[in-house]
């Protein structure tokens, strides 16, 4: 059932910047939703593509449909943070999903959520979506990536009250409305890049419950299109997402190395013994099996072993420059090494067909 109703039980918030190329299937997941009295609101940020157009046409078909413009970037905020709380002040649900432009939903899931965050009794569902990789790069890096997320982030210590672990992630964030108001909502986490880290900080600080996990069942996801969108995502994330990015970088560089420093020995014929054989073999066994909690197959856990794991470590190094350079580039705006968004006049913003293009 679809939110011609006065009295939507989810307001369904998408921020949208520079969208056209995965927007369209977006929406024509979101809008095919049943089982939910829903209403959509599309927050165009800014866009200088057919962003606004593709929203636009939605609406005119769907009269649950809204398409509102994001405003001036306030200073200290990002585009982002931005966008969704204007969504969320033109929310009347009960409930609030956030859930970015490239992403594409399965049919019932979002009942289906609404249901399981009422099951749980909590405040916060977040979904890790299932990550769609197309090219050689994508499918190297994302199980590298998000088996350390895993590591560092585990869903069920986040899920659990008593630790104090918490993570989202930003692509699927279903909120109790009272909560998010309690909270103070996206204001109080204004100038945050990771803001669905932040956010889901916030929550559990405040003593509210928070659901975090694998979500193939619900949404998937295809981030980065082209080698370029992907270093720029990562450079802008990876040094927020674990603490000490240089330091995990040289543990993966060496992970990396060693088996193929005993593989060289051998083939150089400086070890004939039959245990170096063992140990090469145990090695890229290790790396393989390291990245099984990623959740992608085995054909790209072996392209992580072999390929993933330097550009990895590479990424974090990168990611660690530039945040202590202190300017951040991201979707034609600049952030400051504070994370928080500089004000709308200093930000260097390129509308050329170039910058346009999609980058998250």
């Amino acid at each position: 059932m679809k939110a011609e109703e006065d009295n939507p039980t989810v307001s369904v918030i998408v921020p949208a910047r520079n969208e056209e190329a995965a927007l369209g299937a977006c929406l024509e997941s979101l809008t095919a939703q049943t089982g939910v009295v829903f209403e959509m609101i599309v927050v165009d940020d800014h866009s200088a593509d057919r962003t606004r157009q593709i929203a636009e046409s939605f609406a005119a078909k769907n009269n649950f449909v809204r398409v509102i413009e994001a405003g001036p970037l306030p200073r200290n905020w990002t585009g982002k943070n931005n966008a969704v709380a204007t969504g969320a002040r033109a929310a009347r649900a009960q409930w609030l999903l956030f859930t970015d432009a490239d992403t594409v939903h399965l049919p019932g899931s979002l009942a289906r959520a609404v249901a399981e965050a009422e099951e749980h009794r909590v405040d916060m569902l977040s979904y890790s979506p299932e990550q769609i990789a197309v090219t050689f790069w994508e499918m190297a890096v994302l199980p590298v990536v998000f088996a350390e997320l895993a590591r560092q982030y585990p869903p069920a210590k986040v899920s659990d009250p008593n630790s104090p672990v918490a993570a989202a992630n930003g692509q699927y964030l279903l909120i109790r409305r009272t909560a998010y108001d309690a909270i103070g909502g996206h204001a109080a986490v204004a100038g945050e890049i990771l803001e669905d880290v932040a956010l889901a900080r916030a929550f559990k600080v405040s003593g509210h419950k928070i659901r975090f996990r694998y979500g193939a069942d619900a949404v998937r996801t295809r981030m980065y299109r082209n080698f370029a969108q992907l270093r720029e995502g990562w450079t802008k994330n990876l040094a927020l997402l674990f603490p000490n990015p240089g330091g995990l970088a040289a543990k993966t560089l060496l992970l990396w190395v060693i088996p193929w420093a005993f593989l060289a020995t051998i083939l150089a014929g400086a070890a004939r013994q039959w245990w170096w054989s063992g140990v090469v073999v145990a090695g890229f066994v290790y790396q393989t099996t390291r990245l099984r909690r990623a959740n992608f197959d085995w054909v790209m856990e072996f392209l992580g072993s072999l390929f993933g794991m330097p550009m990895f470590a590479y990424l974090l190094l990168r990611s660690k420059r530039v945040h202590g350079k202190g300017s951040i580039p991201w979707k034609g705006r600049t952030y400051s090494n504070d994370h928080r968004a500089n004000t709308e006049p200093s930000i260097a913003v390129d509308h050329s067909p170039k910058a346009a293009q999609r980058l998250s």
